[in-house]
């Protein structure tokens, strides 16, 4: 199917698309294992949510797919009938792009299996499943896969846009660890790549997004993590210029088995934080200790030195330090995202960043640094499609609030934010931190990775099916029409 043809569906109401005959819907249904939710069905509102409320999209239907038989015949009705295909693995995209307006919706949530093999050091995991179900299991082995920090998060999404999170400093990325997926691909076919096996298409999954195909299934490298020294310390916003100062500094040279990430917060009303604290701004860095416990207080004897108003850090399951921020941030939040890559803080861009911390717009919004240093910096920007290696970290502002009143002034704050720091980024950024930003922010994140993915994108998937995404457009195509 020529690219010209593909159009996004405008069908805010819902229904079946224009040409798409009932029989055929109702054939597809009957093919499929895990079922088919259609407008008008009891379950269609819960089952069209994706975790950012900011976005609600009505798809034409909604495959429920139970194993890799269901995921092929739902890319080759999506394929056949010209309609616009969304892949859903947790739904937590910011730009919410596990889900479109008129089109099919394959939603692998039912298919959450994860094998340890304890002996190898490696971990199966099928592509609807979280990552909680992942630390769930590896923890019993004591073992762990580089996440993110929240468990809730689809190992899909993570995985394919590089993967940041507790372990980056130690372990690296979480597609340093990615040794193999099985897919299915826009015509069809179900194949694996890997190192050895369609070596062109495993580079570019290693941080392409879902542009090449569906993953059904990751296979990864487990490491040593069981018990970890985590938590967050808090500083007042008052110091929020000293602290940045020290903490650009210190974590850059700090031992690989600590990593903390930066944050403006305002403090939750509830457990663990102390009452005289709540719903004060400050500053904050989540610490997660992976080392030795007889050097656990030479190493966080810095941090101590700086004499926070909160020290959270404890002993803890790794589990539970993955899962620490899942209550602060359930699905069914209006967010508003901005991101970029960061090589450099220096103190200009230090005094913007408190300058917007004074004026968080609620509770839940706040911005994260999380380093890319250590065992992240030793993969070259060209050995995977994530290409900012020599970035030192990612930032993300994000708006954040139960009601979709405050959209308008957490939208606002975010795009002030991003837009009085920009000029001090490396000027991409982290793909599954990005909203609907253009195709020149896809190509400034992805740099001279750009023209070889798009030429993987041409080689596995010429008409772009796999297009609902940062999108990588294939080698020579003509832009999409709006």
């Amino acid at each position: 199917m020529p690219l010209e043809s593909q159009r996004e569906p405008s069908q805010a109401g819902g229904g079946l698309p224009p040409g798409l005959p009932p029989d055929s819907v109702e054939q597809f249904r009957a093919r499929l294992r895990g079922g088919l939710v259609r407008p008008g069905d009891a379950d269609y509102e819960e089952s069209a949510r994706v975790y950012n409320a900011m976005i609600h999209k009505h798809p034409a239907l909604i495959a429920r797919c139970a194993d890799v038989a269901d995921v092929i015949a739902a890319v080759a009705f999506a394929r056949e009938r010209g309609l616009t295909l969304a892949i859903r693995g947790g739904g937590h995209n910011g730009g919410g792009l596990g889900t479109c307006e008129g089109g099919l919706v394959a939603d692998l949530s039912r298919m959450r299996g994860v094998r340890v093999d304890p002996e190898s050091l490696t971990v199966r995991v099928d592509g609807g499943s979280v990552w909680g179900d992942v630390d769930h299991a590896t923890h019993a082995f004591g073992l762990a896969v580089p996440s993110g920090i929240i468990s809730t998060t689809g190992v899909g999404g993570l995985t394919l846009g590089g993967g940041l999170g507790h372990l980056t400093r130690r372990y690296g990325l979480t597609v340093d660890s990615l040794l193999a997926v099985d897919m299915v691909l826009a015509d069809g076919r179900f194949i694996t790549a890997s190192p050895e096996q369609h070596p062109d298409l495993f580079w570019a999954v290693r941080g392409g997004g879902g542009n090449f195909g569906v993953v059904t299934s990751f296979l990864f490298r487990a490491h040593p993590v069981s018990n970890v020294l985590g938590g967050p310390t808090l500083w007042p916003l008052e110091r929020a210029e000293e602290v940045m100062r020290w903490y650009r500094e210190f974590i850059l040279s700090a031992p690989e088995t600590l990593t903390g990430f930066f944050a403006f917060m305002v403090v939750p009303p509830g457990p663990p934080f102390p009452e005289h604290l709540h719903l004060k701004k400050m500053c904050a860095v989540v610490w997660c200790y992976t080392g030795a416990p007889e050097l656990a207080d030479s190493m966080f004897e810095p941090v101590r030195a700086m004499a926070p108003a909160l020290d959270g850090v404890q002993a803890m399951p790794f589990p539970a330090l993955q899962s620490m921020f899942d209550a602060l941030y359930p699905p069914g939040l209006q967010w508003y995202w901005r991101a970029d890559f960061v090589r450099e803080l220096g103190n200009e861009a230090i005094s913007r960043h408190v300058a917007f911390a004074h004026r968080l717009p609620t509770m839940h919004s706040t911005m994260h640094l999380y380093p890319i240093n250590g065992a992240a910096h030793r993969v070259a920007p060209g050995d995977t499609a994530f290409s900012f290696r020599d970035a030192r970290w990612a930032e993300v502002i994000v708006g954040v609030d139960p009601s979709p009143d405050k959209a308008p002034a957490i939208t606002a704050w975010t795009k002030d934010y991003w837009a009085a720091l920009h000029a001090y980024s490396a000027g991409g950024a982290y793909v599954n931190f990005m909203m609907d930003e253009g195709q020149e922010r896809v190509q400034a994140t992805y740099r001279d990775n750009y023209a070889r993915l798009a030429e993987v994108k041409e080689r596995y998937d010429p008409d772009n099916v796999f297009r609902v995404n940062q999108n990588i457009r294939p080698a020579g195509s003509k832009p999409l029409p709006h």
